[in-house]
């Protein structure tokens, strides 16, 4: 891990995909996604703007059958390229939470960079798609994610009908979350920002 920028690039092969994610935390917001799923690709660019992250994915995957192996994939290797970039958590703000607004909808996100792998998705937009997302793998696709950084994430969906609206919401407020959660504070540096000593 570099001393100026936290950096980390993660490849993942299956029968089903081929994932790679590289990305900087301490990036400018920069994304550079190139996924079978367009839609899926232009969220992830959202999440890497908003999160200051830049972040570079090529995946491909057998999209034909389903795009959950697809979705799935990508959240696994992003998380695991997180978890490598952050490795020293020493000085980190640790904790992070955004409310985004998107026209009529309104998504929370809070998270934990805690090592404690949990989900709390409360976004009642399953069943329904947008282009050719099925937002079904919304959830699917953070789980991958949060279980795969060792980070607590928390999203819920206060209200909204334009499923765009808030799935973009979604990527945005876990995206500002994260920028918050992965900052370093200069009045702790040095120190892990938990009271047992180890995260």
């Amino acid at each position: 891990m570099s001393a100026e920028h936290r950096m980390a690039r993660v490849e993942r092969k299956t029968k089903e995909t081929q994932v790679a994610v590289q990305l900087d935390v301490d990036g400018t917001g920069t994304g550079k996604v190139t996924t079978p799923i367009p839609f899926f690709s232009h969220m992830l660019e959202a999440f890497a703007k908003h999160g200051l992250i830049d972040l570079a994915v090529e995946a491909e995957g057998d999209v034909e059958v389903d795009i959950h192996h697809t979705v799935e994939d990508v959240g696994i290797v992003l998380g695991q390229a997180l978890r490598q970039a952050i490795s020293d958590k020493r000085g980190l703000v640790r904790f992070g939470a955004a409310f985004v607004p998107m026209d009529e909808a309104l998504v929370f996100s809070s998270l934990d960079l805690s090592g404690r792998p949990f989900l709390v998705f409360d976004v009642p937009v399953a069943r329904t798609r947008v282009s050719n997302f099925d937002l079904d793998m919304l959830q699917e696709f953070f789980r991958a994610f949060a279980f795969n950084a060792d980070l607590t994430l928390h999203v819920k969906m206060h209200y909204g009908h334009n499923l765009h609206h808030i799935t973009e919401a979604v990527f945005k407020a876990v995206g500002r979350a994260l920028a918050q959660a992965t900052r370093i504070e200069p009045r702790i540096a040095g120190i892990l920002p938990s009271t047992k000593g180890s995260l």
